[in-house]
């Protein structure tokens, strides 16, 4: 559930024809994605180019020119859930615009930065081979050791956590339902989330299948990491106590 930001507008309830003032507020790992996730990346998608078309699942599928990458909004099709919370998005990448099946794919529910997530829609669609990763797993946890996050002490080669201690990523075995070219069993994939009441339910989840390149999940990292404010009309209530308010436009 999302709430207004307050207590920094409690004169405005008497005013409820009044729309929510627009705050800039950080970390955005915590702001939630201000109910607007779909409009957003959509609009990151047709200024990258990407085509668009509405399916019979009622989902909105988007195509880079090339063929190679997609995205689509799956989130009325409803088809499974990570960590309790219905998947929004999902991205793929393929080795040849004819293949019939990704390369790859990532999973991303509601509630995710939709900062992070035009980022790393700009990281894919800037790759000459968007199937192709040239980079270690260490790449991923030097762009989240770069930005103040901290390695966690049992697991420093798979795993961080923001300084709070209220999201996570660790490359780690893969949920069910999340496909991905390579058929072998147990395979790894990086997982990301947030919590900020331990033992609440999620804020938001994000699952990256086994071949997404680690550099492409180092660019959501990075961004989903960033210290830069965000700008919020509303915001998470299970984060409210742990976002700072950098300034109201």
């Amino acid at each position: 559930m999302e709430a207004p930001l307050l207590p920094y507008h409690f004169s405005d309830r008497s005013r409820p024809d009044l729309p929510d003032p627009e705050y800039w507020v950080t970390p955005r790992h915590l702001a939630g994605d201000d109910g607007v996730l779909a409009e957003r990346i959509g609009d990151t998608l047709s200024d990258l180019g990407w085509r668009m078309w509405p399916t019979s699942r009622h989902t909105l599928l988007y195509v880079s020119p090339d063929g190679l990458r997609g995205a689509e909004w799956i989130l009325a099709a409803y088809p499974f859930e990570l960590g309790g919370l219905p998947v929004a998005w999902q991205l793929s990448a393929r080795g040849h615009a004819a293949s019939a099946m990704p390369e790859w794919n990532a999973y991303f529910t509601t509630g995710v930065s939709y900062e992070a997530l035009a980022d790393l829609l700009v990281a894919i669609d800037a790759c000459e081979a968007p199937d192709v990763g040239f980079e270690g797993p260490e790449t991923v946890l030097d762009a989240l050791s770069a930005r103040g996050w901290i390695r966690d002490v049992d697991h420093p080669r798979t795993t961080a956590a923001d300084p709070g201690f209220s999201a996570c990523v660790s490359l780690e075995m893969l949920p069910p339902l999340i496909e991905d070219a390579d058929p072998r069993p147990d395979l790894v994939g990086w997982q990301a989330w947030a919590d900020p009441v331990p033992g609440a339910p999620y804020l938001w989840c994000a699952s990256f299948s086994a071949s997404v390149p680690h550099d492409l999940v180092a660019a959501f990292a990075s961004s989903l990491a960033s210290p830069v404010p965000v700008p919020r009309h509303t915001v998470p209530e299970s984060a409210e106590g742990r976002l700072t308010v950098v300034r109201r436009d």
